[in-house]
């Protein structure tokens, strides 16, 4: 394990409870209604890439999706697990995921953790465990550059990306972007300090002679 992966899951480990506290109640109802209406099918298989305490996880369960976790941190997979949802502790680095599976990806303030120089390789493995047509949507920190955010139980990698950084990345890996819109809602662009895309795995076009 690389060690900018190991200090940012020590730290969501030693602080595991106070991040549950801290952001159950934010509102990312917007991102899941995005993911959902671009997905092939409604209800579907969704992942929950860095699914964390399963804020998210529980609400596509009472949409009545098939939702299934992954986390790397032990603290989050344990508390995730408690509603009864299947849920896998993996690295995004070295992902073992069941091909054609998923028809959505919900990485919501997850992707932020993998460096520049490796979200090709991340967004490939995420690829094909779509079904085709199925959908990805990646919420992100806005910004240009990659580094440790100190808290004080430790440190978190985190990488920004821009609309004009992370749309290349999705290209490379075969997707087809679909839109992408800013929040927090209601604040000019400038102020919003997230990213959010919607992007789409091609459909395999088959030729018949």
């Amino acid at each position: 394990m690389q060690e900018h992966e190991q200090l940012t899951i020590a730290e969501y480990q030693a602080a595991a409870e106070a991040f549950r506290e801290g952001t159950w109640d934010h509102d990312v109802s917007q991102n899941r209604d995005a993911l959902v209406a671009a997905m092939p099918r409604n209800p579907g298989k969704i992942l929950d890439l860095g699914c964390g305490p399963g804020r998210d996880l529980l609400a596509f369960k009472r949409q009545g999706h098939t939702a299934i976790g992954l986390d790397a941190t032990p603290a989050f997979v344990e508390m995730a697990r408690t509603w009864g949802c299947e849920v896998w502790q993996q690295s995004f680095f070295n992902l073992d995921l069941p091909p054609e599976t998923f028809d959505g990806i919900f990485a919501n303030a997850s992707l932020l953790h993998v460096p520049h120089a490796q979200m090709v390789k991340v967004l490939k493995d995420l690829h094909q465990a779509l079904v085709p047509g199925g959908a990805i949507i990646i919420s992100i920190c806005r910004g240009d550059s990659e580094g440790y955010s100190v808290r004080p139980t430790g440190y978190r990698f985190v990488s920004g990306w821009e609309y004009e950084t992370l749309a290349p990345c999705l290209e490379q890996a075969d997707f087809e972007i679909l839109h992408h819109y800013y929040r927090p809602p209601g604040l000019p662009c400038e102020a919003q300090s997230w990213l959010v895309m919607v992007a789409r795995k091609k459909l395999k076009i088959q030729i018949s002679g």
